[in-house]
């Protein structure tokens, strides 16, 4: 069963830094271009940021680069995206995605707030 986990998220203050995490699994992980992408509050989804197959080269709108970091762990088909400098724009809920078929998990919601 093809399954994406997210976790990680809560209430964060702005300013500070928090750790999101997608745990894969039912397909090769190793083989997938992986993304994130968020759902803020009455909008559309939105893509954040995606990382190759071998974490070799990540990509991000450039709204978010230089706080954002997209990474992978193939052995334990897990990915990861660490978030710094909290805004209150990123509230939202994220969500990791398989590229190749769309497929996101059900999310994990961040909320930034003081």
């Amino acid at each position: 069963q093809v399954q994406l986990v997210e976790s990680g998220g809560g209430l964060v203050r702005p300013g500070g830094s928090l750790k999101l995490s997608c745990t894969a699994s039912g397909f090769n992980f190793i083989d997938e271009y992986m993304s994130w992408v968020r759902q803020a509050p009455g909008e559309g989804f939105r893509w954040v940021a995606g990382i190759n197959n071998d974490g070799t080269k990540a990509d991000y709108l450039g709204l978010v680069k230089g706080r954002f970091t997209i990474s992978r762990d193939n052995a334990a088909k897990r990915m990861y995206l660490e978030i710094d400098n909290v805004q209150p724009g990123d509230t939202a809920v994220y969500y990791c995605r398989r590229d190749s078929t769309a497929m996101r998990g059900k999310g994990t919601r961040v909320t930034v707030s003081s």
